[in-house]
Parts: C-alpha cells; structure tokens; sequence
C-alpha cells in the first residue's frame, strides 16, 4: 500500500534522530509528526476496548497498544529469563528492550479497519462523525474479518517494502495475524469486499496507527523497526506467546481503566499504569539470573542436604560439561534419588544458561502432590519469597493442603500460619476480561479466569493472575502432570501461550517411560520444539527401553538442527545407572552415554520369581496367597489389573477376618478417601515408618502402585504386565535400607499372578490385561519370567508352579527391558508371537496416526521457518478436559461428585450436610463435598452424560457449577443407564457385573 503522498509523509522525515517526550499525549506527538488534523482527528476516535465490555469505559486503540508495549517493558525488566532477553538482542541490534515492546504493542493494530470498528454501534458514533465510511459489511460470523488477521494485511505490505523483502517481515506478521491463539496461513489474509477499509482515509489512519504507535515506543520509524535478524520458529512461538501474556494483562480493565480522550494517552502513562498494574497483580518472574554455585555439587550436598549418590553426582557433573543447553536423560533403579539430582542438575543448567525456572512433569496427579511438596521445600533455599511462585498444575489441586495453604490462604500443614502474604482468605473472583471477550466475536477463545483462585492483589504473596485459563506454566517455577507439557505441542487454540511458559524454564519429565504410544507423539514432538528453542530438558526414568531412549535424543536433535530427519546413534552405555546427553554444537548433533561404569547407591539383590496360576476376576487363589504369606507376619503388596479384581480379593479378605491391617486403593475411590489411604500406606509402609510399621498388612492396589509410591513390602503378588512396568512394581520390594523383617521374608520375592497356561502351554491373560498391555507384551514378558521363574504349569491350589533363578535387581533391569522390546525372539515355540508382534505393530501404527491430526507440526513442515499457517485443520479443543482428550487416546471418561439424597436434601459422601438444592456455604462444606469427586469408568460416560448434571446450588460456585452430581440413595446405592451403581468407604464406587 503506496500513501507516500498522504498528508504527513514528509514531518515523519524531518523528525528522524529527534527523540520523543514519552509523556507528550499522542495528540502532541501526532502534530508534531505532520499529521493532518482531519488524520489526528479520526485516529484519535478510534476505539480498542469499548465500554460495554471494558468495566463501563472506553479505551482508545492506541492507548491499548501503547498499554501493552509498556506492559512487555516491564515484562523484560522482570519477567523475561536472561537467555530469552539475549536472544531478542541478538535478533534487534542490540535493542531487545525496545524491539520487544514494538512488537507486542503492534498486536492490535488490525482493529483499524472497518469491521472491527463498526462492531459497536455506540463507539463507532465518533467513528462516523470523524469522516471515516465503516460501510455495509458482510453479514454472518463466518464472514467476520478478524482484526488479527486485519493487522497481518495492515502489516504486511508495509514491512515487505520497508524492510527491504519477505525474508525479514515474514516470520513477524504472523505474529500478529496469531496473537488470539490461532495462526493463520497466507491464502487467510483476503478481507472481504470493505471490510479492510478503502480510499485514502482508512489508507492514511491505517498507516499513522502504525507510525504513529511506533514512533511514541522510542523508533524512528517503521524502517528503524527492522531486525537485523530472524528468531527460529519455535522461538517466534515463543515471543507469540509473551504477546498474547502482553495484550491480556493490559485488558485487564481493572488495572488499565478506559481512556477515552486522546490527549490523556501517552506511552509515559501507559508505563505508568503497566508498573502500578504489575505490582498489584503481584506478577514476577523467577530466578532472575541465578548465580552460579560455589562448587559443582553444592546444589546436591548444599542445597538438597544429600550425600551425592554415584547417579546423582554423574547427572550433575554432565549438566555441569555440557557446552550449550541440550538433553539429559538419566536411568537409574528405583528409589536412586533421581528426582533429588535432576532439581540439583536443573539448578546448575539455570544458572549456567540463564534459565528462570523449573517445570517438572509427573504422570499422575497422585505423584504430582508429593512432587510440589519437594519442589516446595527445594524453592525455599533459594529464598522464602520463591513459595509462593510455585504453581501445581492438576484439577484436583485444591485438596493439596500446602497449595490451599499457600494460594488460598489457609492454615499451613507445618503450622506456620496462611501463606498468602497476609490478605487471607479473599472472595473468589474472575479477571475482568471483557474486552477481550469482545474479540471472542471473531471466533477467538474467552480467557476469563477458570476461578480456582483468589482475587487478591496487592502486597506480598502469590499471583492469582497465574490461574486463569492456559496460563500456569507461565508461572515461574511449576508442577503438573506430564499433559501439560503434552498439551504444548498439540495443534490448538493458544498453545504458544503454554509453550512459552516451558522455554524460560529447565523442564523435568520424571518416569517419562510411563507415556504410551499414542502420549509419545506428543513427548517427541515437544522435544522437537524445545530443542529448537533451546530449551534443557531432563528426562528421567528407571525402565526405559533403549529404543525410546534413542528416540528421544533424535527427537530433541532435530529440533537443535531444525531438520525432521535427524538420526544420531547413542552410544551404548557402560553400565545401569547411566545418564545420555544430546546437543548440537556449530550444526554438527553430539550424542554422549555414561562411558564408565557408574555404581548404584544400593547392592543389587537377588529376587525370586514365582507363578500362581490364576487368570478369575474373583481372585480366590490370590487371596489365599496373600493369608499364607502373612500367616507368620509381613507386609504384603498385592498389585492387580484390574479394579474389579481388586475389590474381590479385598472383600475375600475382609469377609474372611482377616487379622491384621487390609487397605484397598485403586482409582474408583473418592479423592479424600483415596488421599487419606495414600497418606496412611506412606505414613505405615514408607522410608519413616519405623515402629509404625505393622506386624502384618496388606495392601491391594491397581496401577496405582507402579509410580512414585515410596512403600516397602516385605512380599509383592502381581498380576503379569509388560516387564518396564514389572519392574516399576517390583521397585516396591525390600525398597528401604533397615526395614525389620519376619525371617521368612528375608529374600524378595514376587508372585506373578494374572496368567494360566492354555492350550499347547500358551499363557492366557486377564481380559483386562489383553485389553490394557495387548498379547505382544505379554507374551514376552511371561517368557522373560518363566526363565527365572520355572515354566508356567497348571498349579495346585494355594502354591507356586515352580520356582528357577530368579533376577537380580537392579543389575538385570536394562537387559531385561531392552529384550522385552527388542527385535529378537524370546517366546517358545508356539506360542505365536511373530502374530502377535503384528497385531500390536499395527495397532501401534494406528495410534501414532490418530495422535498425526493434532500434533503441533506436520512432519512435512517442520523445516518451514515460520509459523505462517500453523494451525491448518487444527483441534478446537479450548478446556482443560478436551486437551486432556487431545493427548490421551483412551475412551473418554468423566468425573463426578458423589452425593446422597437424605430427607429434605442432600449430603456429601462423607455425611455433611448440604441443604435441600445441595448448598454449599463456606470453605470447609466444599472441601467435604469435593472430598467426593471421583472419575467413573469409561462404559458409563455416555450414561453420565446423558443423566448426570450439577445440583442446582452448585451455580456460580467456581469449583462446582461444572461438576455432575452422582447422586445416590441413602443406602450409596443408585443406577445410571441401566446399569446399578454404589459407593462403599472400603471398596468405593462398586459397579454391578451385567447378568449374562
């Protein structure tokens, strides 16, 4: 677009090199410019945020974009990590600061069009009455011209003719057609017929917002904008993201209030307003180049307080060698500390690298809670005020009681008082978002607070602005379950918000063996990206197979080279434990594995395998299993895989007097019950319990038990599963150092249950397991057991089949894992397995292709430099729940909240009393009711859908007006569908078996 002979072309050349008063109002600066009167006039009507929806005052369209360059000032000086802030210098000239600004403020400048300002009738009034034409514009929201997309065109041209070609101005403009969560590709950018505006009025004001904005940020003008260079793409993802953080701060009307006449808008205000709005919504960034320590292990021995293990110490002097960020993957046996070495070696990467924080990633939310816990307590060497940035990021983190404690006020567990800095406890509220609502016209995603947190602002303390919607990671330091990191790298609405908060931070993945296929699409896909970004990531795991292992390192390789196809072999490494690093240095990938052997803190042990024969649901024989192995005492931990299963050997138990201590724990049971039980196995069966440890218990758990639980049991019974996850429950075994013993349980030993030989000797399975693991793994892993264990033969009752050499733990763990998914043969003769192996290949194929629609970059773009286009075809998944389905490919399942009908009203599952519409009044009556939330199994879905909804007091309550209600009679019994339901404080939700 050609107006160089509009009506001030010429002031903009007499002011080169003249600085700007940055507290002159735009007005002044505008004249001073040369614009024309008639040009000043109808900028300054032009509109932002209208008053409907901005807290009742309208906001100039240059005074939010001047708010929101003011607002990424701030967010350089205290926000940005250190090695982000080098990166944009290197790109600007040396002018990062101000680059920075220009960029996020410019956002918005597509709202000087037409059908953004024609689309409230009261603002578009002065609008009209300054000459500008809006015209008759398409009707219908599928014709809507997005101002985001407006901005792109507005842009475009102009930075291709003064920034000298597309090469320099075509990785920017897509930032700003993205900056509301979707980038669009070039063949998007044609406006319907009047929608961009034509003639020389919109040309000229178009033109002067742009000058206009920025001149008052401190450039000359568009031309001295120019970077001297471009970022890579996912760094370009990641500025996206500091954008939109940028824009939806300064919406906020509560802290930028409407400024509706020009004269009072000045980018030395907007400075103003961005320092004040900061410091009342107590926003902060981490570390802020954190400085090297004074020795290479003092963040193990100094800040942690451990005595460096051999692993531990090999981690961190590897992340201490590494030249340039870059991947670590660490495998060390069960209950090595490596959680303790990767907090110690992620220290050493931020302070090296200058990283800001740390996010790590756990499985479950059930892991997850004891993670934040240690995450807590590492934080606080580095300075009490760190608490309080420490954000846990799963659905069920209101029952965490130092995340209560902490971000909502409440008694802290050490007795230390409420953690909130000193508001308490304050009303729940949502961000006043209204504006940006009002670009949800065009399609885009409200991102109004999902209202977990509290309003409070002000002081000292947390920063509830870090709750809303999609924007926890952005919070310094973090912990969550690994969906999060998953969700960074899927092809959705605002995922540049999510992967910006992973690139300031060292990122952790802990037991990163535990993702399945389809999980694993989006692992390597978000390796790719943060090896591009140049992001250190930390891997951890006790089973890891060496093809993933290689799998991962390719993956982040191809992201430091930014090729789809790198392939660089890993070494063999030495010995178990061993850690794997992987960088790329002058365009050349370096792939590194522990040479020498590095020694495990414990001796391995020999363990003995035993079969029972046992593949009934009812689980009779496991039962008599369990009463003689304790019959002379011990700690039993019965793992199975199926909750079902589960249950009945409980209830053989119970129904059968058993003597001693019998807890059951699998995921059908409510939150509170199912935390409190967790709590109590930790407390009687966990590294402290010493005298507290029963003469004889019992635990039977599900799944549940294979990650993260810190117990001990003197005997484990299990049901076959894939030998890594075999392994990971086999860790539960004689875990713990001075641990007493009855005499007979002196030696591990495992009783592999969950199997029978079939026809010809060929192991049939549990149904549930076949279903689950599927035959391939199986079947291997049964032959791996039966070559410690004896072959597998129809037993009789109450013993073993036979008993051979059993493992030896942890030395045998990599072999074993590297035979079970390996290439070569390892089942007899007949038993099928090149058939199997072809089932499971092609259903593994299937879901690497399911998981193909909504990965963040197909593979044939990856090598494209920018992110023009990103969002082709891509999910519209907006929640939390719909993400979760995005990187989960199981069948959908949904949670509930169990209640009871009582006369005249309801109660929760613990008894408390709710009221006749289950009314809810006060913290603790929600805690109770929530205390009942449980996921039902993925039959009932369709059945809860379609019957279940939240009581009707439950409305505008923040934690429940989207929660169904499972409401049950008196007795806990009820039905759903067809099918009968019942909650019982033992055995939990019991579903009832279908009449065949």
């Amino acid at each position: 677009m050609d107006v160089s002979g509009s009506a001030y072309g010429a002031g903009t050349a007499e002011l080169r090199g003249v600085s700007v008063d940055h507290d002159a109002s735009i007005v002044e600066l505008m004249k001073a410019m040369g614009l024309s009167p008639e040009v000043v006039e109808r900028v300054a009507r032009l509109w932002g945020k209208s008053a409907a929806r901005n807290g009742g005052q309208t906001h100039l369209l240059l005074g939010h974009l001047l708010d929101t360059a003011a607002v990424a000032g701030v967010m350089w000086d205290r926000y940005l990590s250190a090695t982000f802030r080098g990166r944009l210098d290197e790109v600007s000239g040396g002018r990062g600061r101000l680059w920075f600004m220009w960029v996020c403020g410019i956002h918005d400048c597509g709202k000087a069009c037409p059908a953004f300002q024609a689309m409230d009738a009261a603002e578009a009034a002065p609008v009209l009455a300054a000459g500008l034409v809006l015209g008759r514009l398409p009707a219908g929201r599928g014709k809507r011209w997005r101002h985001d997309v407006a901005g792109a065109v507005l842009l475009r041209s102009r930075l291709v003719a003064e920034w000298g070609g597309e090469e320099a101005a075509g990785w920017v403009w897509p930032l700003v057609a993205g900056h509301h969560g979707a980038f669009p590709s070039a063949g998007a950018l044609v406006p319907p017929r009047g929608a961009q505006g034509r003639g020389a009025a919109w040309e000229e004001v178009q033109r002067a917002v742009v000058d206009v904005f920025t001149r008052a940020v401190g450039f000359e003008d568009l031309a001295d904008a120019r970077p001297a260079a471009s970022l890579r793409k996912a760094e370009q993802l990641v500025l996206s993201g500091l954008i939109v953080m940028a824009d939806w701060i300064a919406s906020d009307s509560s802290q930028f209030p409407g400024l509706a006449d020009a004269g009072l808008v000045s980018f030395g205000g907007a400075r103003r307003r961005a320092e004040a709005g900061w410091e009342r919504l107590r926003l902060r960034g981490g570390w802020r180049d954190l400085g090297l320590p004074e020795g290479p292990l003092v963040p193990l021995a100094g800040r942690l307080g451990v005595r460096p293990r051999a692993s531990q110490r090999e981690l961190v002097e590897r992340a201490w060698s590494l030249p340039v960020p870059g991947l670590l993957v660490a495998e060390a046996p069960m209950g090595e500390g490596k959680t303790k070495g990767a907090l110690a070696a992620a220290e050493v990467l931020a302070a090296r690298f200058g990283f800001d924080g740390v996010f790590v990633a756990m499985p479950t939310q059930a892991t997850s809670d004891p993670m934040y816990e240690q995450v807590l307590e590492w934080v606080r060497t580095f300075g009490p005020e760190f608490e309080s940035q420490v954000a846990l990021l799963h659905g069920r983190r209101r029952f965490n009681a130092w995340w209560r404690a902490i971000w909502e006020g409440k008694s802290r567990p050490d007795g230390g008082g409420c953690g909130c800095g000193g508001d308490g406890a304050l009303d729940v509220g949502g961000d006043d978002f209204g504006a940006i609502d009002e670009d949800a016209d065009y399609g885009m995603v409200s991102v109004r607070s999902s209202g977990d947190g509290v309003a409070g602002v002000g002081g000292e303390g947390p920063a509830h602005w870090f709750l809303g919607d999609k924007r926890g990671l952005l919070s310094a330091f973090a912990v969550g379950t690994v969906d999060h990191l998953l969700h960074a790298a899927t092809r959705t609405r605002h995922v540049m918000l999510r992967f910006a908060g992973l690139a300031g931070k060292v990122v952790v993945v802990d037991e990163v063996h535990a993702a399945d296929v389809y999980m694993r699409q989006f692992l390597v896909e978000a390796l790719r990206w943060l090896g591009q970004a140049g992001v250190p990531v930390v891997l951890l795991s006790a089973t890891l197979p060496p093809a993933q292992r290689q799998l991962f390192v390719d993956a982040y390789l191809s992201g430091v080279l930014g090729t789809a196809d790198v392939h660089q072999v890993v070494p063999e490494p030495a010995g178990y434990p061993c850690v794997t690093v992987a960088y790329g240095v002058n365009g050349r990938a370096v792939a590194e594995s522990s040479q020498q052997v590095v020694r495990s803190w414990r001796e391995s042990a020999s363990v003995r395998l035993e079969w029972l024969p046992d593949t009934d649901v009812a689980g009779e024989r496991v039962a008599a299993a369990v009463r003689d192995a304790v019959a002379g005492g011990g700690v039993v931990l019965v793992v199975v895989n199926q909750v079902d299963r589960a249950q009945a050997i409980y209830r053989d138990l119970r129904d059968g007097g058993f003597d001693g201590v019998l807890r059951l724990l699998h995921a059908r049971l409510c939150a509170g019950h199912r935390a409190d039980r967790t709590a109590e196995c930790l407390r009687l069966m966990g590294p402290q319990a010493g005298v507290d440890r029963p003469e004889r218990m019992v635990v039977i758990a599900t799944q549940l038990a294979e990650q993260s639980f810190d117990v001990d049991a003197d005997v484990l019974i299990t049901d076959l599963a894939p030998v890594d996850l075999l392994l990971q429950r086999i860790g539960r075994l004689h875990r713990h150092g001075g641990t007493r013993r009855p005499a007979a349980h002196q030696v591990p030993r495992v009783v592999v249950t969950g199997v029978a030989p079939g026809r010809n000797g060929v192991p049939r399975f549990l149904h549930a397991s076949g279903r689950i693991y599927g035959e391939w793994s199986l079947l291997r892993a049964a032959a791996l057991v039966s070559e410690a264990a004896g072959a597998l033969t129809a037993a009789g009752a109450g013993g073993p089949a036979g008993a051979g050499a059993g493992w030896s733990i942890p030395a045998d763990v990599p072999g074993l894992v590297a035979r079970a998914y390996g290439s070569a043969v390892v089942c007899p003769a007949g038993w099928s397995e090149a058939g199997a192996w072809e089932q499971w290949q092609a259903k593994q194929r299937e879901r690497e292709k399911n998981a193909e629609e909504y990965l963040l970059c197909r593979r044939r773009e990856w090598a494209f430099p920018t992110l023009e286009g990103l969002h082709y075809a891509g999910s519209g998944a907006a929640s939390e729940e719909q993400l979760d389905a995005v990187v989960r490919d199981g069948d959908p399942s949904v949670e509930v909240i169990v209640v009871r009908r009582a006369s005249g009203g309801y109660r929760a599952v613990d008894g408390t009393w709710l009221g006749v519409h289950g009314e809810v009044d006060d913290d603790e009556v929600t805690d109770r009711l929530m205390g009942g939330t449980l996921r039902l199994p993925p039959r009932l879905t369709d059945a809860a859908l379609a019957e279940l909804r939240p009581l009707p007091a439950w409305d505008g309550k923040p934690w429940l007006r989207h929660r169904l209600a499972l409401v049950l009679e008196e007795d806990g019994s009820g039905l759903l569908g067809a099918t009968g339901v019942s909650y019982d404080r033992d055995l939990g939700l019991v579903i009832e078996r279908a009449a065949r």
